[in-house]
């Protein structure tokens, strides 16, 4: 069950908006200046926000985005105000991981061999066609089978 609906349309909007969904990896890259792709990354998420496109995500992007930023700043309050912002976002909408969206995942694991976490976002693409923006080389490889997948810089070409 999605925290925000992801199918309704809010008068007013476009209908021919595009949607994605954005790996934690690209978070992580907009949060750090210092990291090769940071302009491209925060480029990419100011862009989606600003044309007012629904970001649809797995829920467990708020504890993989914690994790990273807690860890290489450690910084655990910084980590939360981070995702905080992001949760807080009126675009993105928090997808829960239910034991339909968790079987869907199992089985794009096993088909295209990806890791637990990438099968997540690649289930959550396919589920509410979206397109699957990230950093990871793999999960953007082994989850093009399924969803369209991009990088930022693709993104925003």
């Amino acid at each position: 069950m999605a925290t925000r609906s992801a199918r309704a349309t809010p008068r007013g909007r476009r209908t021919s908006e595009r949607r994605y969904s954005v790996d934690a990896s690209v978070f992580v890259n907009a949060f750090n200046p210092h990291e090769t792709g940071h302009a491209a990354s925060l480029r990419v998420l100011t862009a989606i926000q600003e044309r007012g496109d629904p970001i649809i995500v797995p829920a467990l992007l708020l504890t993989e985005v914690a994790s990273a930023v807690a860890r290489a700043n450690d910084d655990s309050a910084g980590a939360m105000d981070y995702v905080d912002a992001i949760a807080g976002l009126p675009s993105v909408t928090l997808v829960t991981l239910t034991p339909a969206v968790a079987r869907q995942a199992a089985e794009l694991a096993a088909t295209h061999r990806l890791r637990g976490a990438d099968a997540v976002y690649v289930a959550v693409s396919l589920r509410y066609g979206t397109v699957l923006v990230t950093r990871d080389g793999e999960q953007r490889k082994r989850g093009a089978s399924a969803v369209t997948c991009q990088t930022p810089e693709e993104a925003l070409a």
